[in-house]
């Protein structure tokens, strides 16, 4: 059977539909972590719409896993931040109509679900005191259960990020308790225990639990900017079977994709190289007064208390160093990639430096360039660190944005390791200045022969199903819109050429 055929493509969209369901179905606390694997090497991207709505049944039907169910979003949301942001939109609208319907079943669990997202980080905090102000506003016996509910789910993570804002709400509880506002003795109990368990600093009732703490800091992705007044589009479209045109490219490239999530390359080759780069650079660099050079840079970075004393420490010594601009890049390069988290201070010195002399843009230009070209050599840790430093340089405009142009997205002229970078880098730029502000400051050079390739149908179709993969398909419009009207102009050169052929064959029959 033909791979691009509707009728293969049917049978592996209910393929993938049944696997995605039962994997949700199965899941709990002690094989969550086998769990998730399962799913990464489902295609997450085609499959979106049929997880959230697999993900929304699970929990309204067994709301006890509501925090397991929270715990695999979370992890999911770190690579393809889409689907946080469809499932957070769809349980928004289920509150929204429950709410304005009083159906009590379904406002139960979209408000539960919401709260351990809240805990999981996928979600800010303002949308829980959101919910919880709508709730206490004009309350009655259901909205402040519903309250008290929500509170002991995620008190715990509001004590610690927004002590002003839970004092708010208990004030509201306190009101109420006092007030009566014909409310039953039943709900006025509740009040009295969530207040005594307030006092207990929500002991018992912790944000997330040790064996469902899968997510590391950095890597949390938190949705910011949504709102219960929003108008809400579910995107309905993405849980209803259609034809992919290029079915077989989209799906080679999740393969790859999901090689890079899971790691299924490139590691023991990546520690070897890394070994051999750093026993290399020993090599390289023999000299005492160059390895004296190093020490003293690494013992300022690391010992100043903020980017300024070290700044002008650093200057001080280079003073009696003349010409090693490089190696004080590469040294804060070096420090910055070697720590647990990516430090913002790290980003402060390289753009203070950049701002100072010309001499060091250039420099880190020259870094940039070397990173990337020799970026197969790091971790992937260690990958995030440099593009969120080189994130901020593009950021502040302390570096310039034709760097971007050494980048190539293409099939063939990336890597996993690159392709990871990549992300990260946009990502964190996306992050700093929005999708509207980074539209227009790529719009300003051109990238048609980098990240935005037009050489070849091909590399374009590539460049806009990697960023549409890492959730920023809002910078490709003008890339789409070129693809769409080169797509449009091969078949009307096909058809002219198809027109051409038959006029001339119909000559040939006259004569």
């Amino acid at each position: 059977m033909d791979q691009g055929s509707d009728e293969y493509q049917r049978l592996t969209w209910d393929a993938l539909r049944k696997s995605i369901t039962g994997l949700v179905n199965k899941v709990n606390a002690t094989n969550i972590k086998n769990i998730i694997p399962e799913l990464f090497a489902e295609n997450l991207i085609r499959g979106r719409g049929l997880f959230c709505r697999s993900c929304i049944n699970s929990q309204a039907a067994f709301p006890s896993f509501t925090d397991v169910y929270a715990a695999v979003v979370a992890v999911l949301n770190t690579k393809f931040p889409e689907i946080g942001i469809v499932l957070l939109r769809r349980l928004i609208l289920q509150f929204q109509i429950a709410y304005k319907h009083n159906d009590k079943p379904k406002l139960l669990a979209s408000v539960k679900f919401i709260a351990h997202l809240a805990n999981q980080n996928v979600v800010n905090e303002l949308i829980a005191l959101e919910l919880l102000t709508l709730l206490l506003e004009k309350p009655t016996n259901d909205s402040v259960e519903l309250a008290v509910g929500f509170v002991t789910e995620c008190g715990s993570l509001l004590l610690e990020v927004s002590p002003h804002g839970l004092h708010g709400v208990f004030e509201r509880f306190h009101g109420i308790l006092h007030k009566g506002e014909e409310i039953d003795n039943r709900v006025l109990f509740l009040i009295e225990d969530l207040f005594e368990l307030r006092i207990a600093n929500f002991q018992g009732y912790p944000a997330i639990c040790p064996e469902l703490d899968l997510v590391e800091k950095e890597d949390q992705w938190t949705h910011v900017g949504l709102s219960l007044a929003d108008k809400i589009d579910p995107q309905i479209t993405v849980d209803i079977f259609k034809p992919d045109p290029d079915f077989v490219e989209n799906e080679f490239f999740y393969e790859e994709l999901k090689k890079d999530i899971l790691g299924e390359k490139e590691q023991e080759d990546d520690l070897e190289l890394e070994s051999e780069s750093e026993s290399e650079l020993i090599k390289d660099e023999p000299e005492t007064n160059l390895m004296n050079l190093r020490r003293s840079i690494y013992l300022t970075i690391m010992s100043s208390v903020d980017f300024e004393e070290t700044g002008q420490k650093l200057l001080r010594i280079l003073k009696t160093a003349p010409g090693q601009e490089m190696e004080l890049c590469t040294m804060l390069l070096e420090c910055c990639s070697n720590e647990t988290t990516y430090l913002r201070y790290y980003g402060l010195l390289g753009q203070r430096f950049c701002t100072i002399n010309k001499v060091y843009r250039d420099t880190f230009e020259k870094c940039f360039v070397q990173q990337y070209s020799t970026i197969q050599r790091l971790e992937g840790n260690k990958i995030r660190k440099l593009a969120m430093f080189f994130a901020h340089l593009l950021a502040t405009n302390a570096l310039t944005w034709h760097v971007l142009a050494y980048i190539r997205l293409t099939k063939e002229d990336t890597t996993s390791s690159s392709r990871i970078f990549i992300k990260f880098l946009f990502q964190d730029l996306s992050e700093q200045l929005g999708i509207r502000l980074l539209n227009e400051r790529l719009s300003k050079d051109s990238f048609d022969e980098s990240i935005f390739p037009k050489d070849n149908p091909i590399n374009t179709r590539f460049a806009i199903n990697y960023f549409t993969s890492i959730g920023l398909d809002g910078i490709t419009e003008n890339l789409r819109d070129y693809y769409t009207n080169m797509q449009r102009l091969v078949i009307q050169q096909q058809n002219s050429h198809v027109e051409s052929e038959s006029a001339g064959s119909k000559k040939r029959r006259i004569n």
